[in-house]
């Protein structure tokens, strides 16, 4: 009678440390499940658990004592694992490899381990253990900065088991990917049809540049209402559709790829070898048209939201961008997800009070997240404080290594002040934590050009090409770099690549440095009422600038249209009074439309005679 006490006394006192763990009082619950413990003779069910109340009061030194004064951790996967997660929580790295299954393991194969007994959970119903061992043996070699053998880990968590997010969100969140390896990736994934809303929102958390037209779709299928099945058949049926759905938006996706052709020939002064890549107009190829959209009825959740606002930001609608963000904000303030993208689209917006208020709250309230020193950061930058942005801005790459949007701003607020050494540090750091974003390519490649280094600053460029070709930046400064290398064609050609490849067709005034690039380009070229056309468009986009004015009356200068260029030279110098070339050539401009009015005079007397 009293061994059935003793039995009823267990199983209640092991409800006590169960409801303790839920409800987060781990000291009390490893006060009884370490009595627990004793009272079972050390059962391993008993161990494991007061294990894990040691492991989530952070006492892991304690916690791995435990575990390895049993024999299980060699026989459980289960006390492995979570040895292995004290071992990386202490930071011994080399032992946590050896304990997850050997220190020079290269592939998943090679893991020395021993599966728990009833082998891996049904997809969608737990993540599976083998799949975890990867996660944190890509984590440690994240930690030791192996990137390639932790993008090989991250790849096997994934591909074992879809629904380990954080295996996810280490490769596309941490860009460690480029985004045709990020799609091809996800469209690899084994996911049921039954969860088809996982795999469209790994492809809309995935980089924006490759998938056009598509991505719109995919974030209509997240947000669409879904249809009411009203028998099976018709549940059967929606549930057709959406595999046929998904096999549309996730099918296998060709990269686009630069193409290696060499460019014309330099001028010798230029001292560079030809380009490595030009410019060429890859075929349109038109996105897959739905019948209908079959919807998962996602529209109000804050990542599906955050994934819409990087697409607005990514086609340049920065209004839109913030109105959504800031609305998503309004019902979850501390929406990490959509933080970053909206305080970008208030830094283009130079909203500087809002970035103010956004900053000071978030510091005040999480002073140890790297988001809220950035947000500081990006208020500074709007305000043109470049020195105490930088400040800020290495405060929040010190909290949080693996935050790309900080390292990119740290470079950039150098390169404001053209302190090129220290922004070239931050991009190369950035360019080596994050392999698969172009941005910190990008900003090397714009500081060699700056120092006169067009030789490196083309590899730059050329690389960023192959990591995100229809990027129209990337291609606007191959422009730059070919012009400045007297390659005019190819100038021209990656110019006018650019201006197509802008996000819906349509140049903002972002781009209006495009057009005048252009035009300059042209009017190299000799091909007069082109550039005419193009500085014209810049005015439009961007009115009042007295650089445009000038270039646009050199242009009808050139062409022999003195009171045009006239006019216009006047309209420069009205906005910039002190510029030296304008005046020069408004008095030239006088001059010839002076002489061409006395030889008009001339003819026409003459003709009279």
């Amino acid at each position: 009678m009293a061994e059935a006490g003793g039995v009823v006394a267990w199983g209640q006192l092991r409800s006590v440390v169960h409801d303790c763990l839920a409800k987060h009082m781990y000291e009390a619950a490893a006060f009884f499940a370490d009595k627990l413990v004793t009272l079972s003779g050390y059962a391993p069910a008993e161990v494991y658990t007061l294990a894990q109340a040691f492991f989530c009061s952070r006492q892991y030194r304690r916690c791995l004592q435990l575990l390895r004064s049993t024999e299980l951790i060699e026989k459980d996967l289960r006390f492995r694992y979570l040895a292995a997660r004290c071992l990386a929580e202490c930071k011994e790295w080399e032992e946590c490899l050896t304990v997850l299954g050997g220190l020079d393991a290269e592939e998943p194969e090679q893991l020395r381990l021993h599966m728990p007994k009833g082998g891996a959970p049904a997809p969608g119903s737990g993540i599976n253990y083998f799949s975890v061992v990867c996660l944190l043996r890509g984590r440690v070699h994240d930690a030791l900065e192996n990137f390639p053998r932790a993008i090989k880990w991250y790849r096997a968590a994934l591909k074992a088991d879809a629904f380990n997010y954080e295996a996810f969100q280490a490769l596309v969140g941490s860009h460690k990917l480029s985004n045709a390896e990020e799609l091809e990736l996800v469209s690899s994934l084994d996911i049921p049809a039954q969860q088809g809303w996982l795999k469209l929102l790994y492809i809309a958390r995935c980089k924006k540049y490759e998938q056009g037209g598509s991505i719109e779709e995919t974030l209509e299928a997240l947000e669409n209402e879904p249809p009411n099945a009203q028998t099976q058949a018709d549940g059967s049926h929606m549930q057709q559709q959406q595999q046929q759905q998904q096999q549309r938006l996730t099918g296998p996706t060709s990269s686009a790829t630069a193409v290696d052709t060499p460019g014309h020939g330099l001028a010798a002064a230029a001292g560079l070898a030809p380009m490595a890549l030009s410019p060429v107009q890859e075929e349109a190829s038109a996105s897959p048209q739905m019948a209908e959209v079959v919807g998962w009825g996602l529209q109000d959740n804050l990542d599906v939201t955050a994934c819409r606002a990087e697409w607005l930001y990514h086609k340049g609608a920065y209004a839109e961008c913030f109105a959504l963000t800031a609305a998503a904000l309004e019902r979850d303030p501390y929406a990490t997800e959509c933080l970053p993208v909206h305080l970008a689209s208030a830094l283009e917006l130079r909203k500087k009070n809002d970035l103010f208020i956004r900053g000071h709250k978030l510091v005040e309230e999480h002073p140890e997240r790297a988001v809220s020193w950035f947000a500081v950061g990006c208020y500074y930058m709007s305000a043109q404080q470049y020195e105490a942005a930088r400040r800020y801005f290495a405060k929040s790459t010190s909290l949080d290594r693996c935050f790309a949007p900080a390292w990119v701003a740290f470079g950039n607020a150098f390169a404001a002040q053209d302190e090129s050494d220290q922004a070239m540090a931050a991009y190369r750091t950035a360019h080596r934590l994050f392999p698969g974003l172009h941005a910190p390519l990008m900003g090397m490649g714009q500081e060699y050009q700056r120092m006169n280094n067009l030789g490196l600053a083309e590899q730059c460029f050329s690389q960023a090409a192959k990591l995100c070709p229809s990027d129209p930046l990337v291609a606007n400064e191959l422009g730059v770099l070919a012009y400045r290398s007297r390659q005019y064609d190819v100038a021209s050609g990656w110019l006018r690549r650019a201006l197509s490849l802008v996000p819906a067709g349509r140049p903002t005034s972002s781009w209006e440095a495009t057009l005048v690039n252009l035009g300059h380009t042209l009017r190299k070229l000799r091909q007069w009422d082109a550039a005419i056309d193009c500085y014209q468009q810049a005015l439009g986009l961007k009115p009042g600038q007295p650089g445009t004015y000038s270039a646009l009356g050199y242009a009808f200068h050139l062409k022999g249209d003195f009171n045009a260029a006239i006019e216009h030279y006047h309209k420069a110098l009205g906005l910039r009074p002190e510029d030296v070339f304008t005046a020069e050539m408004l008095a030239e401009a006088m001059e010839e439309s002076s002489l061409a009015f006395e030889r008009e005079l001339q003819q026409m007397s003459a003709a009279s005679r």
